[in-house]
């Protein structure tokens, strides 16, 4: 039983005992804390929530939302739904934040509660602390009767984000439907089995097979989007000759991409192709996190911008966006923060504008990837003890690879000439890792494994 509270809100799995696994007191307590400081703030008592489809969702609802009634709050309840979708609705109804019920990549034993602010977007570190805070000492009161808030049941935002991301400038919807795609879909049988294949309607695109799109939670395999996860979609699209395929992670924030010949476009990719096409037609700087390609700064240089690295989380790589007035940025993965829909990562924006630039290109998706910037790179872990102390390994680490260029804002990245090495405590699970990339597979395989060997020499 795992309980997570960090920067990416309060994760955990399902069952087990309090303040060890994500219980129905830890929900309770963390989403009164949360509803209470929103309410202090800003006098505001509306608040948007909306879930994954995975199988503690309803449960997890049902807590969350009467756990909002009893502190006074007035819940917008957006029912099934996506990551970036609760986030455009929290600013459209003018609501104090936001929360949404979902663990993301996580396998379905997991859950968690990612927290909004006004502007539907992820709240800092400090107002997490706070929440946290709050929530152990349980120092505040809940509502008397005449005073518990109320739920209103809103199912609309599936056409309202859909008709956003229709309204952005450079999603060409007529270029869409001339180019006749073919498209196959995993959406891992939660909520992007709603929203992808109606995004694709709207768009035009009128061959659609469909895989594991039954919003039910039973996911078919891990549901984080990885090679290795997507076999399915792979035989899809090569059975039915499709263009292109398309995952989803749960939530539907992150979005990959298959090629015609059933291998992966790359999760790395998603935003290099993305930006690519953003930048061809405003001109401007990019960010991505330490742990993503050179590839998204090669592109970036093309086209006369400059690339900035952000600390892991999108949090931190939303204030470097804003901070640089980036015009496109994310994660390198499969995560898509279009500022000109909103500072969220992005599926359904990902999907439109990567379909808009294929459609203008007139080539395989094989023959795009083939022309971007190659590079290759290789994610490890290795798993935390209780004993280990990550900070004194870091800083060994860091010691060791002094005189070459390297980076401490989020645990150590160093960068060699052809090579680079990220190693970072997860924000989401209690791991250590360590991505590297390099000009080949076996470059960046190589640097890897010399780095982790060095590491549990450390370790002992």
């Amino acid at each position: 039983m795992t309980l997570i509270k960090s920067i990416s809100g309060i994760r955990g799995t399902i069952g087990g005992r309090s303040g060890e696994s994500l219980t129905p007191i830890d929900i309770v307590k963390f989403t009164a804390a949360f509803g209470k400081i929103l309410i202090g703030k800003t006098g505001n008592k509306k608040i948007v929530v909306g879930r994954d489809a995975r199988e503690s969702g309803e449960m997890v609802s049902n807590l969350v939302i009467g756990t909002l009634q009893s502190i006074g709050a007035e819940v917008v309840n957006l029912g099934l739904s996506t990551t970036p979708t609760v986030e455009i609705a929290v600013p459209l109804e003018k609501a104090a934040g936001g929360i949404i019920l979902t663990a993301s990549h996580n396998p379905g034993q997991w859950n968690a509660l990612k927290l909004l602010n006004h502007e539907g977007e992820f709240i800092s570190d400090v107002e997490g602390k706070a929440v946290l805070e709050l929530g152990e000492s349980l120092d505040f009161d809940f509502a008397e009767v005449q005073d518990l808030g109320g739920v209103v049941l809103d199912q609309s935002y599936l056409q309202k984000h859909i008709d956003a991301v229709l309204a952005l400038e450079y999603v060409d919807v007529e270029a869409i439907r001339r180019a006749n795609f073919s498209v196959a879909i995993d959406a891992v049988n939660s909520t992007g089995g709603i929203f992808i294949p109606a995004l694709l309607e709207a768009l035009g695109v009128q061959t659609v097979y469909q895989i594991h799109c039954t919003p039910n939670g039973k996911f078919p395999h891990n549901p984080e989007p990885l090679k290795e996860n997507l076999t399915d979609l792979s035989v899809a699209v090569l059975q039915h000759g499709a263009d292109l395929g398309i995952a989803v992670d749960p939530d539907v924030d992150r979005l990959v991409f298959m090629m015609e010949d059933g291998e992966l476009f790359g999760e790395e990719y998603t935003l290099v192709a993305v930006a690519d096409y953003i930048l061809q037609h405003t001109k401007g700087n990019t960010v991505s996190n330490l742990s993503s390609t050179r590839a998204l700064r090669d592109i970036t240089q093309k086209h006369g911008g400059e690339y900035f690295a952000a600390a892991v989380g999108e949090v931190n790589v939303v204030t470097k966006m804003k901070e640089v007035d980036a015009v496109i940025g994310g994660e390198g993965n499969g995560g898509v923060i279009y500022p000109a829909s909103h500072y969220g990562r992005d599926a359904l924006v990902g999907v439109a504008i990567f379909l808009s630039h294929l459609a203008k290109l007139g080539k395989k998706v094989s023959q795009y990837r083939a022309e971007l910037p190659q590079y290759f790179m290789s994610k490890n872990k290795i798993t935390l003890t209780p004993e280990l102390d990550i900070d004194n390994l870091l800083a060994k680490m860091q010691s060791k690879y002094a005189h070459e260029n390297h980076s401490v804002i989020d645990g150590l990245k160093i960068d060699f000439e052809d090579e680079w090495v990220h190693l970072r405590k997860s924000n989401t699970e209690p791991i250590i890792r360590i991505y590297s990339e390099g000009p080949t597979p076996q470059a960046a395989e190589a640097i890897a494994k010399r780095i982790i060997a060095e590491m549990k020499e450390i370790i002992g």
